[in-house]
């Protein structure tokens, strides 16, 4: 870290009642002021507050549903207002145990039964595997319940959850993806990664949580390698240019545009309907030009298809962009 930069080290209140933790986006005072620029230094529990540590660990026995998905904040950005876009760079993201867990949550998933897709036969079973976590060999160890079958995955640790308060005064579970942020569980929110949000209140009120040591796309069960991190992030605030309606994301490869809806394609319809408008924005190509443009070099890794929204990223790589600058450089700066 440079010797004129600020770093803040944030130490979350995991050790008392778990209510006093943050559940929501919005309705929560700020537990901290920062000024823009500022490296914080902090980490996250996982979603289920440590309460899963063993195969015989069931969630719908160890867990109060009122309290899965702690977040770390509300931190409050000095400066941020309404119409301001929040950039949050995410220098590293590193488990800070040796451990993570993965589930099967009654009716929750999306190769079930659940309470949106009604139907009258049994949840499947409910079981916890524990993964082992070898930051140093940067693995995370596979081990199968009924059989003696293991293997290595890559560690791709990642924050599920990352968002700002909601527009109009709203409050929002931290188990829901919008356009807010939240709970949106894309693999993409890596380290080297910079998430813009649109700012609805004043200070934005930034919180993250919901650590992945590492979760493929779609997130089919519904739960990720889920683990509590230790994270480095900077936060700075883009003022002026156009609105950011829905969560951006940038690394030195991609542009990436969100959409959390359910059914999938209208999620899939506003990430790729909000990476036509910034491709419009960022070249001054026409709106049919730019959809041209995304339509012949757009990914679209879809995040998850579990949460009370479905989330849907649309990825355009920068080389196809040349010459533009984003967010006045922002990702540039930051990773600086």
């Amino acid at each position: 870290m440079g010797a004129d930069e600020k770093v803040l080290r944030f130490e979350p209140d995991a050790d008392g009642d778990p209510a006093a933790l943050a559940y929501t986006f919005g309705g929560l005072e700020p537990l901290v002021h920062v000024r823009p620029g500022t490296v914080i230094s902090t980490w996250t529990m996982d979603c289920f507050a440590g309460r899963v540590r063993s195969t015989t660990d069931l969630v719908s026995e160890v867990c109060d549903p009122r309290f899965i998905n702690p977040q770390t904040g509300p931190f409050y950005v000095e400066g941020a207002h309404p119409g301001d876009t929040l950039a949050v760079h995410f220098r590293s993201i590193v488990p800070r145990e040796s451990q993570g867990v993965s589930t099967t949550v009654p009716l929750f998933g999306s190769l079930t039964a659940t309470a949106f897709t009604a139907m009258l036969h049994d949840a499947l079973p409910e079981r916890t595997w524990v993964y082992e976590i070898d930051v140093e060999a940067s693995v995370v160890r596979y081990d199968a319940l009924d059989s003696p079958f293991q293997v290595d995955l890559p560690l791709d640790p990642m924050h599920g959850t990352v968002g700002v308060a909601p527009p109009l005064g709203e409050v929002r579970s931290s188990l829901t993806p919008g356009s807010w942020g939240g709970n949106m569980d894309t693999p993409e929110m890596r380290a080297g990664t910079t998430c813009y949000l649109g700012v609805n209140v004043d200070g934005a009120l930034f919180s993250l949580g919901d650590g992945h040591a590492r979760q493929g796309e779609g997130e089919t069960c519904g739960v990720a390698v889920e683990c509590a991190m230790d994270t480095v992030l900077v936060v700075d605030v883009v003022k002026g240019g156009p609105p950011t309606p829905w969560p951006r994301l940038e690394d030195d490869t991609y542009l990436m545009t969100t959409g959390s809806a359910r059914p999938l394609e209208d999620a899939f319809r506003i990430a790729h309907t909000e990476m036509v408008r910034w491709v419009e924005q960022l070249t001054g190509l026409s709106p049919m030009d730019a959809y041209q443009l995304v339509s012949q070099t757009a990914l679209t890794p879809i995040a998850n298809v579990v949460d009370t929204n479905y989330t849907v990223v649309a990825k355009l790589a920068k080389r196809f962009l040349p010459g533009v600058t984003v967010m006045g450089g922002a990702h540039q700066r930051l990773r600086r």
